[in-house]
């Protein structure tokens, strides 16, 4: 209690509090432009601390981290387009919110669902650190490989009435998963002589195609049915309530609690990922929510996918600090910040260095705190500006932002054919009538679950029992064939009823 009571002390100096500050608003910035997110930001302004103060760098980063996986929820709401990768699921309830009229419930729902989120997992970091940290160690390739199957099992459920389709969408992403270099043997796979392609798809600029370019191609359609008269669009929808009322608080606060804790657990574990944990989230939201339609603007579809993805943003920091082990490629980055400051992480940084420790876990509570009225602030003079622009004029502006966004991720010309190639699909799929949702989660899940595969069979020397021998991935394994079942249990039921 002494070291936190010291982080709040060495937080709220005015310098140290001006840069946590300005790294929330600029993490707000960056998590709403398409196309730009947290790693690539801390990964320019790493070299940048080099020459700061140890206190005053990492509040800055802190505050970036922070706020910019919340900050990609605003352009999913209003434009159907995630700023960042974590913000992909918000766009399924999100923007038909938006096309109800309800955009500004949208915002406060995303902002307040964000913020608990945050703060819960701040508060686990605080108090819980090493002992989760120590059940992360747990996790080998079996349990990486069952996780991957958990994950990959929640297709079933939020397919709705669209089984067949939602299992076809997956199969196609699973084999966009396996384009590039083999884990087992090394060798290039379905690269078609492309060097590009040895690292895979990449995987913003495919996102930037399936809801930017995709959403660009609808606008330009209807233009075109409706003829040259560019203003026939309708009444500028007005931004009325935001914060949502003590009634919306009541039905939202299972939703808040569910997805915290998931995006907590899925966090914790090294290399699980921010996606798999909204994918969780949403899942869990829609069986617990069986009489909704999700996917025509419920709240509990907003609440679920943000309240998780800023969970997973302090939690991911567990294995960092207290082992030394980076949860993600964001956390990562802090791993090189705190050895460019000479700090060595893991359990000697509580005890060589606590004063920078714990103002890294205090920096992501009260970061969280100020990052609530910002996103209201900005998400209200966003949609201020957006629904006042001429609907050809803003796909104008979302093409420019989608090809600017693609190509900032490697500076590379590839990831712009990249862009325009899954904007197509996307179109495609949508005029099928197919969900993109089982192709992301597909992509991002195949490279876990083939990994996980071939070290297990390594250790196990061929043996398929070593999943069903160690407790984690048994149990596992048996939810997801429970999650997998489902659909088919319930189907039988009814005809038996």
């Amino acid at each position: 209690m002494e070291n936190i009571l010291g982080a709040f002390l060495d937080l709220l100096h005015p310098s140290v509090f001006a840069f946590l500050f300005f790294g929330v608003v600029l993490g707000l910035v960056v998590g709403s432009l398409p196309g730009l997110n947290d790693t690539i930001t801390l990964a320019v302004l790493i070299p940048v601390t080099f020459s700061m103060e140890p206190q005053q760098a990492f509040a800055l980063l802190v505050g970036v981290y922070c706020s910019a996986c919340y900050g990609g929820s605003i352009p999913a709401i209003l434009l159907k387009i995630p700023g960042t990768a974590s913000s992909v699921v918000t766009t399924l309830d999100g923007y038909p919110m938006t096309q109800k009229g309800e955009a500004g419930l949208a915002l406060g729902i995303s902002t307040t669902s964000s913020v608990f989120g945050g703060l819960t997992s701040s508060l686990i970091l605080m108090f819980l650190a090493p002992v989760l940290a120590s059940y992360a160690l747990k996790f080998g390739p079996p349990e990486y490989f069952a996780l991957a199957i958990l994950g990959l099992s929640t297709v079933a459920g939020m397919s709705g009435n669209k089984v067949l389709k939602s299992l076809i969408v997956c199969a196609i992403g699973l084999l966009i998963s396996t384009i590039g270099m083999s884990p087992q043997t090394g060798y290039p796979r379905f690269y078609f002589e492309n060097p590009y392609l040895l690292e895979g798809i990449p995987f913003i600029p495919m996102l930037i195609g399936l809801f930017g370019v995709t959403s660009v191609l609808e606008v330009a359609e209807s233009i075109k049915t409706v003829g040259a008269n560019l203003a026939a669009e309708g009444p500028i929808p007005k931004i009325t309530r935001v914060l949502p009322n003590k009634q919306m608080v009541k039905r939202l606060m299972p939703t808040w609690i569910k997805s915290s804790a998931i995006g907590n657990i899925i966090g914790v574990i090294p290399g699980a990922g921010m996606i798999m944990a909204i994918y969780f989230a949403y899942d869990q939201a829609v069986r617990s929510n069986k009489d909704k339609k999700f996917g025509t603007g419920i709240p509990e579809g907003v609440a679920a996918p943000e309240a998780a993805n800023n969970a997973v943003v302090a939690s991911s920091m567990v294995p960092l600090l207290s082992l030394g082990v980076p949860g993600n490629s964001t956390s990562a980055l802090f791993l090189g910040a705190l050895m460019i400051q000479g700090l060595r992480p893991g359990p000697s940084l509580f005890q060589n260095s606590p004063e920078i420790a714990y103002l890294i876990i205090v920096g992501f509570f009260v970061a969280n705190l100020i990052m609530g009225p910002l996103g209201i602030m900005l998400g209200k003079f966003l949609s201020g500006v957006i629904f006042k622009i001429p609907r050809a004029v803003l796909s104008g502006v979302i093409a420019l932002l989608c090809v600017t966004g693609a190509f900032a991720v490697g500076n590379s010309i590839f990831n712009i054919w990249v862009m325009l190639l899954f904007g197509v699909v996307g179109y495609i799929f949508n005029k099928l009538d197919l969900p993109h949702s089982p192709l992301i989660l597909a992509m991002v899940l195949g490279s876990m679950m083939e990994r996980g595969l071939y070290q297990s069979l390594v250790l196990s020397k061929g043996s398929f029992l070593i999943f069903f021998q160690r407790p984690i991935s048994l149990v596992m394994l048996i939810a997801a064939a429970l999650f997998a079942l489902a659909p088919v249990i319930k189907f039988v039921w009814n005809r038996i009823r």
